[in-house]
């Protein structure tokens, strides 16, 4: 099993000034944004795709720090309604997995996508909970009419390439639980379609992780080391809270999600919040998640994902890094 992280939190710092860090934590592993919702400074897309040296050239810098490249993430909503979204994000997706194979990458972290609730909608729709007919019409339209099309031909280039799509069962996309990724996987028949296991997303919506690992098994081909804390106001409100702020788009920080979307504010006193590895699940907790995941694949890749908003950058991904390398018995 590999332990590392994903190098979104260190965009702001040079590929190899961020696999230093990695190293220094006592990681081995990296995995690398590719596309979607943000840039992806750590990859030089177009060298890669033009020279086999420029690959090799890319993949020394990892071998130089000791590191070794896991997976590449493609996370964006490849189904969106707005065709500047969903034009970028599918083909960014369909370049990763070319791009992977290239550099003999054998994951692509993905989400599935939330298309609109029907075919004259203009923004993404999550439909869950379809206890009205209504809402199954927007599930058949959603999965008949534009999910399974597209993931069926993810699912062929994948193939082709021998590349696995991990998707990451993320809210507000089709997939989002074990029982929505399974019914993809099924829909299209797949043989390279496919998990990524984030328990952070799993935690909030009261799945346990360790059970879905169990459940899914060898259709599991990545992990995500982010933890959730659930708060005291999820008593009051529960887990499905809407109290979200807009931030304009010029604002300091504002985070484009791509065409004229943002990141949205999140809640001061929230229901939940993604927080460090050992944060909001102990040692002991992650330690039996490291070792159902090993069962499924010894070779597995863990990276983490810092998120925790009340620490710093180092701080963060530091204290992760302790808990889950402690986790791993290392």
């Amino acid at each position: 099993m590999k332990i590392g992280a994903y190098t979104a939190c260190l965009h702001d710092k040079p590929l190899p000034e961020a696999l230093s860090i990695l190293a220094a934590f006592g990681l081995e592993s990296a995995e690398i944004n590719s596309g979607g919702f943000i840039p992806e400074p750590h990859l030089p897309i177009r060298d890669i795709l033009a020279s086999e040296q420029a690959r090799q050239d890319y993949l020394g810098i990892f071998a130089d720090h000791g590191i070794t490249l896991t997976a590449l993430n493609c996370n964006g909503n490849p189904l969106h309604p707005n065709a500047i979204v969903r034009d970028k994000h599918s083909a960014d997706l369909i370049r990763s997995i070319e791009v992977a194979a290239l550099l003999g990458v054998t994951r692509v972290v993905a989400m599935s996508g939330t298309p609109a609730a029907s075919a004259t909608g203009t923004n993404p729709a999550w439909n869950v909970l379809p206890w009205d007919s209504a809402y199954l019409d927007v599930r058949d339209y959603q999965w008949n009419e534009v999910a399974i099309p597209f993931w069926r031909n993810v699912q062929e280039r994948a193939a082709h390439f021998d590349v696995k799509i991990a998707i990451e069962m993320h809210p507000h996309n089709v997939v989002y639980n074990p029982a929505t990724l399974l019914r993809l996987v099924e829909s299209i028949n797949a043989t390279h379609v496919g998990a990524e296991l984030d328990p952070s997303h799993l935690f909030w919506q009261g799945i346990d992780p360790i059970e879905a690992v169990g459940h899914l098994g060898g259709l599991i081909y990545n992990a995500a080391a982010k933890d959730t804390r659930i708060n005291a106001a999820a008593r009051i409100n529960g887990v499905l809270d809407d109290r979200f702020d807009r931030v304009r788009p010029d604002a300091p920080g504002a985070v484009s999600l791509g065409g004229p979307y943002i990141l949205s504010r999140w809640p001061t006193d929230s229901s939940w919040d993604f927080v460090a590895v050992g944060r909001g699940h102990d040692v002991t907790w992650w330690r039996g998640f490291l070792q159902v995941l090993e069962q499924v694949d010894p070779g597995m890749a863990v990276n983490i994902e810092h998120e925790d908003q009340e620490l710093g950058q180092l701080e963060g991904l530091g204290s992760a890094a302790k808990t889950l390398l402690e986790a791993a018995g290392r």
